[in-house]
């Protein structure tokens, strides 16, 4: 029974039925490796660091648009179960393997993908994931580093970053007393690589991938809208990622994709580039695609699909970002440098498109589709109050009664 539920908890976290994806051969696993560890493991994913797991087709779409190269060092510093890695790992394989010299498929699997994550359960899923797509040995060191990846300046670094940081704004730390009682107490990461200080998550993690990305480096960020908002630290990190990075694309993300309710998330694409002698930014305009307006998701009824990235896709043109058009349902916009300048502490939370459901009484959503929404917002709303509550030093305790009680509505 153990076996059989090790290779199904296996099965479920791979490609199903990805021909492409080697299969390879274990030869005298350690204990590590055995399935009483690994699924003892599966209990830590559900706690602790506000994961939520990115959709394949989104992993997928923005893997086809970073067009991963068999040069690339790739890493994903809160990896999960290491998607994006092996999403990353599948691409170069389709489209490089004929070519590869022996050296360049021994540095593919052995170490020019790499990633790191906090919760060790999930880190063991990423390992297993990873090891069983032909990246990395099963007698080696594991690709999969466990640890908060704030805590140093990365040691290493990469020419392609693929991210879904995990959700919640404050970084934070639980401290159990002698008297048994616990404590949270924010952190705010002395790095000098960080020009800013800040207890927020995302924003920290938005500066440690700065860091991380190597000269001419590339990368695609899955991050929520209050990254593209927040004032203060926020607008300082932004100015930093307009002027030294070069920002061409944000991808606006619909709500119902994520197992998290009420995540507002976006995808932001950006280049390292060096500085220039006349102080000119880096970043000459944005395109932004409005994904999310008039589209509505579920996990269930309704799922996203790669095929609903397809115009995104084509409208990206990875092959020549100066051939990009807006295109004609108005999803696809241009913003200058010196519009986004303009806007109020430099918000690039930009919308513009109108829901046609809101017009149409025939184009109405169905009432289960409305219904999730309204509970996503509520979801929202609440992670909203938590955050404000804990920055005011209150102590939130989790209502699980309430949550069932939405959940199930």
């Amino acid at each position: 029974m153990e076996e059989q539920l090790f290779l199904a908890v296996t099965r479920r976290e791979l490609h199903p039925g990805d021909s492409r994806s080697p299969a390879p051969v274990l030869h005298e696993p350690s204990r590590w490796w055995t399935p009483t560890n690994f699924v003892a493991g599966l209990t830590d994913t559900k706690t602790g660091a506000g994961q939520y797991f990115t959709p394949r087709p989104l992993i997928d779409a923005v893997v086809q648009v970073m067009r991963p190269r068999p040069d690339d060092t790739i890493t994903d510093p809160a990896c999960g179960t290491a998607g994006f890695l092996i999403a990353a790992h599948s691409y170069i394989r389709e489209h490089y393997l004929k070519d590869l010299s022996r050296e360049q498929r021994l540095a593919l699997g052995q170490g020019s993908i790499w990633g790191n994550e906090l919760v060790p359960g999930t880190a063991r899923l990423a390992a297993m994931n990873m090891l069983l797509h032909g990246i990395g040995g099963a007698d080696g060191d594991s690709l999969i580093t466990t640890g908060d990846a704030l805590a140093d300046a990365p040691s290493r670094r990469a020419s392609l970053v693929l991210a879904n940081p995990p959700l919640g704004k404050k970084s934070a730390i639980t401290i159990v007393g002698t008297d048994g009682k616990t404590d949270r107490e924010d952190i705010a990461y002395d790095r000098s690589d960080f020009r800013a200080t800040t207890t927020n998550k995302q924003l920290n993690f938005l500066q440690h991938i700065m860091s991380l990305m190597e000269m001419g480096g590339r990368a695609a960020v899955v991050l929520p809208d209050n990254v593209l908002f927040e004032g203060g630290v926020g607008e300082k990190i932004r100015r930093r990622l307009l002027q030294e990075f070069d920002l061409h694309t944000i991808l606006r993300l619909p709500t119902g994709i994520f197992y998290a309710g009420g995540v507002k998330a976006n995808v932001l694409f950006f280049d390292k580039k060096p500085p220039r002698a006349d102080d000119v930014p880096n970043t000459s305009e944005v395109w932004v695609y409005d994904f999310r307006t008039g589209t509505h998701f579920t996990l269930k009824q309704h799922p996203l699909r790669l095929a609903d990235l397809a115009d995104f896709i084509e409208a990206y043109k990875a092959g020549d970002r100066s051939a990009r058009e807006e295109t004609e349902d108005g999803r696809f916009r241009r913003f200058t440098y010196e519009d986004l300048l303009a806007r109020d502490k430099v918000n690039l939370d930009i919308t513009w498109l109108k829901d046609p459901a809101l017009d149409d009484a025939d184009s109405m959503l169905a009432p289960e589709v409305i219904a999730q929404e309204i509970v996503e917002d509520l979801q929202a709303a609440l992670a909203e109050f938590e955050a404000i509550a804990e920055a005011l030093g209150g102590e939130v305790k989790p209502d699980t009664a309430a949550e069932e009680v939405i959940v199930e509505a």
